[in-house]
């Protein structure tokens, strides 16, 4: 990625409010009923998130905060990929302990990708090319 333009402060900001709005579902989750991954993908704010993402992504490309609009991205569509796979192995009675692992496994994920984007970001540093 060739970061040629330097981003607006307004994206900026908005950039740190999508990482807010991932993290409030996910704090959300754990004051909750909720597990954190079904909160990450299903909740108004993480919904209202990723839309931004998508809406703006336009905006932010060739700066360095595209890599962060395709983190945030990523993590959302992986998280779904893995509630897919992890309810499909609930179906199974031997699936049902590899189910309740993944959602364990990435909940933390979950809170790790909101947790580095959002100290990167406060950093004024774009994600690392190719990690997830």
């Amino acid at each position: 990625m060739m970061n040629t333009r330097t981003p607006t402060p307004g994206m900026v900001r908005l950039t740190h409010l999508i990482y807010a709005l991932h993290a409030f579902a996910v704090f959300s989750a754990l004051l909750g009923s909720a597990t954190i991954i079904l909160s990450f993908v299903a909740s108004l704010p993480s919904l209202a998130a990723i839309v931004l993402n998508y809406w703006n992504r336009g905006a932010v490309r060739d700066t360095w905060l595209d890599s962060h609009f395709s983190w945030q991205i990523r993590t959302f569509w992986w998280t779904l990929a893995w509630i897919v796979i992890a309810t499909v192995l609930v179906f199974t009675l031997i699936g049902i302990p590899f189910a309740l692992a993944a959602f364990v496994i990435v909940s933390a994920w979950v809170v790790y990708r909101v947790v580095r984007g959002w100290w990167r970001l406060a950093d004024g540093q774009p994600m690392p090319e190719k990690t997830d």
